[in-house]
């Protein structure tokens, strides 16, 4: 995923579940692991592996960075993450990209159908 992708391609569903678990609170990453198969009522299977590579790009691009942890620290936690304000932009975009495709489909349900009475 390089810089330009993101500005011109829907996101994959896994990194908008990863940017929409962050955009409430910086947490560590098995949170954001469970935030995504909650949001995706587990439609959206992630594996560990998966989900620090998609993570590693996000960080690339500048979408999500590490961030400081609580002060009672618990180290079985690993890192903290948070969405930036560059996340957010792509977010959003994602969000305006996908409510676009809903109501072009909630359309279709209401456009009369040609050469039908």
């Amino acid at each position: 995923m390089s810089k330009t992708d993101i500005k011109t391609a829907p996101l994959k569903p896994a990194v908008f579940h990863i940017l929409l678990a962050l955009a409430d609170s910086s947490t560590h990453g098995y949170a954001v692991m469970q935030a995504v198969r909650e949001q995706s009522a587990g439609a959206v299977r992630i594996s560990t592996g998966s989900f620090y590579r998609h993570l590693g790009a996000l960080m690339r691009d500048g979408l999500v960075e590490e961030a400081a942890g609580p002060t009672l620290d618990d180290p079985r936690r690993g890192l903290y993450y948070r969405i930036t304000p560059r996340g957010r932009t792509v977010l959003a975009r994602e969000r305006e990209r996908l409510a676009a495709l809903v109501a072009a489909v909630d359309a279709l349900g209401r456009a009369p159908r040609r050469g039908r009475a």
